[in-house]
C-alpha cells in the first residue's frame, strides 16, 4: 500500500458475513466495537482486507445497511475479483491469471445439464464466477460428475460448496486462499510483506485461507458445520488457528488478543475517553473524543460539569469548529450546548463511529487528520469528511488539544441531510 512506509504490522483479513457483520446482532456492538479498535489502533500502519462470496454489486448493499469501515482492498465473489479502496481499483494481473484455461460459456453449457442446479441471481454472477443454490442432499451427486465434465472440456476449474447451499465453479487458480497467497507474494515482491496476517471466517468458503502458509485464523464461534469439520479433519494440530468463544467481529478480536498481535482492547470496552495514554496519540484520541460525544448524547456517563470542563481541556479556548452547512462557531460554545443536550438519544439505536482516520505531523507536536464521520439515528445515518487539527498543549506537552474541526458533507448526504450536530 502506498500509504505505509514499509510493511504492514498487520493484515487482517476477514469474511463479512457472520464473520465481521454480525446479522443477529441489530445494534450492531460487535462490529462497532471492532472499527473503535481498528480504527484507533491500526488504520495508520495495518492493511484491511474484506474476502467475501458477495459479487460487488451485494458487497456495497452491505456497506448502506452496516457501519463497515472501508477496507484497503477488498476480495469479492468468492476471491475471483481483487480492488483497492473506496474507488475498488481492479487488479488487474489478477484478472489475467484467472483467465487462464477458463471459459464461461463452457461453465454454463456443462452446467445446464444438471437440472438441480439453481442459478444464482445475476448480481450474484461474475466474470469468473458461476453460481448456483442446490440442497446439501443433491450437491454431491452433482459435484463429480460436474467437475469430470468440465475439465473433459478442457478447462482448469475447481468447485466450492459453502453454507449448504451455495455452489460456485471457479477457475482453478481463484478461491478466497489463492486470492490472499497472490496478495502476499506481490507484497512482498515490493519488499512490503506483512509482519503478520491473520485470516476470519466462518463457512465452508473461508476453509482455504487458513491453509495459507504462515498465517494465523481464527473460526469465529458462530462458524458454520462445514467449517468446523474441515478444520476437524485438516488443521486441528494447527495451533495458529482457534475456535473463538465470541461470535464474530467480538471473536475476531479474541485471536487479536490469543495470537498477540497487538492491542486488542477496543475503547468502547474501556471507557477511559481522555485518561489513558492511548489518547496522546492522535488516531486513539480522536476516537474517544467522538465516544464520549455518542456516550453523553445517550446518558451512558453521567451529567457532570467534570466532564464538560475536560472537554474543553482539550479544545483550544479559540477553536472552531466549521459545520457541513457552512456555519461555523467557537468549540467552545459547542461544548456548552452540549450540557442541554444530555441524554437526548437515551434509549435509540444513536451511534458515532470514524473510518478511514489518517494523520500526518505538520509540526513539533502537531498533527492534521482527516477521516470520515458517520452518525446513526435509528435507520438514518449521515457522514462528513472531517478534517481536525491537534496541537501539543504548551503546558503539558504529552497532552493533545483539538485546535480545529472542518466538516464537509460527503457528496451523497449534502442535499438529502443538512440537519445539524454539535461535533
Amino acid at each position: 500500500m502506498d500509504r505505509l512506509d514499509g510493511s504492514a504490522n498487520l493484515m487482517l483479513v476477514s469474511d463479512l458475513d457472520d464473520t465481521m457483520v454480525d446479522h443477529t446482532d441489530p445494534d450492531n456492538l460487535s462490529l462497532l466495537r471492532f472499527n473503535a479498535l481498528w480504527e484507533s489502533t491500526y488504520r495508520q500502519d495495518s492493511i484491511l482486507v474484506f474476502s467475501t462470496g458477495r459479487s460487488p454489486t451485494l458487497y456495497k448493499k452491505l456497506r448502506k445497511e452496516k457501519p463497515i469501515l472501508t477496507p484497503d482492498i477488498i476480495i469479492t465473489s468468492v476471491g475471483t475479483e481483487i480492488a483497492y479502496g473506496e474507488e475498488l481499483v481492479p487488479d488487474e494481473g489478477w484478472v489475467q491469471l484467472l483467465s487462464k484455461n477458463w471459459n464461461r460459456n463452457v461453465v454454463l453449457e456443462e452446467t445446464a445439464k444438471f437440472p438441480d442446479l439453481i442459478p444464482q441471481a445475476d448480481m450474484d454472477q461474475g466474470p469468473h464466477k458461476v453460481s448456483f443454490y442446490i440442497p446439501k442432499e443433491k450437491a454431491q451427486e452433482v459435484i463429480s460428475p460436474l467437475y469430470i465434465s468440465l475439465r473433459q472440456r478442457g478447462l482448469d476449474i475447481k468447485i466450492i460448496y459453502s453454507s449448504g447451499l451455495a455452489l460456485d465453479v471457479l477457475p482453478k487458480g481463484a478461491g478466497k486462499g489463492q486470492a490472499l497467497a497472490y496478495l502476499i507474494k506481490k507484497f512482498g515482491s515490493i519488499g512490503k510483506p506483512p509482519k503478520s496476517t491473520i485470516v476470519c471466517g466462518d463457512s465452508g468458503n473461508d476453509s482455504e485461507m487458513f491453509t495459507v502458509e504462515s498465517v494465523y485464523g481464527v473460526m469465529v464461534h458462530n462458524s458454520r458445520e462445514e467449517l468446523l469439520e474441515w478444520y476437524e479433519e485438516n488443521a486441528k494440530s494447527n495451533h495458529k488457528i482457534i475456535h473463538a468463544t465470541e461470535r464474530c467481529a467480538s471473536g475476531i478480536i479474541q485471536a487479536i488478543d490469543h495470537f498477540q498481535l497487538g492491542p486488542s482492547i477496543s475503547p468502547r470496552d474501556a471507557k477511559l475517553f481522555f485518561s489513558s495514554e492511548d489518547n496522546r496519540k492522535p488516531a486513539s484520541f480522536m476516537v474517544n473524543f467522538y465516544l464520549l460525544y455518542e456516550s453523553w448524547l445517550r446518558a451512558e456517563v453521567e451529567n457532570s460539569e467534570a466532564i464538560i470542563d475536560n472537554l474543553k481541556s482539550i479544545t483550544h479556548s479559540t477553536g472552531v469548529i466549521v459545520h457541513p452547512s457552512g456555519v461555523d462557531k467557537s468549540i467552545h460554545q459547542s461544548i456548552d450546548a452540549l450540557e442541554s443536550c444530555h441524554g437526548d438519544k437515551r434509549g435509540t439505536s444513536f451511534r458515532v463511529w470514524l473510518d478511514k482516520i489518517l494523520f500526518s505531523a505538520i509540526g513539533l507536536g502537531s498533527w492534521l487528520l482527516k477521516f470520515n464521520k458517520w452518525e446513526l439515528n435509528g435507520t438514518s445515518s449521515k457522514c462528513s469528511v472531517t478534517t481536525v487539527l491537534l496541537n501539543s498543549k504548551m503546558e503539558t506537552p504529552y497532552v493533545l488539544c483539538i485546535n480545529h474541526i472542518h466538516q464537509t458533507w460527503l457528496e451523497e448526504y449534502s442535499i438529502r441531510d443538512q440537519q445539524s450536530w454539535i461535533f
